[in-house]
């Protein structure tokens, strides 16, 4: 296995980690969407870039989600 796909594997693990845990604090909200920006440099890495563009996408929606979290508790 060589680095990018070590890179890759590591990106979707901890995007379907944080994402299960979601609804336990806001925060995992904010580190799915640094999981979906992982993942979306590795599809643009390895050239699959609709895969790096809808990554990219998905990570705006969960960094939206965890605003809204962070504004609804204030």
């Amino acid at each position: 296995m060589d680095g990018l796909t070590a890179f890759g594997l590591l990106a979707v693990t901890l995007m379907l980690v944080t994402y299960a845990l979601e609804g336990k604090s806001h925060w995992y909200t904010l580190a799915f969407a640094f999981a979906c920006v992982m993942g979306s440099a590795y599809g643009f890495l390895q050239g699959a870039w609709p895969f790096g563009l809808v990554e990219a996408i998905w990570s705006l929606v969960a960094l939206r989600k965890w605003q809204r979290r962070v504004t609804d508790k204030a």
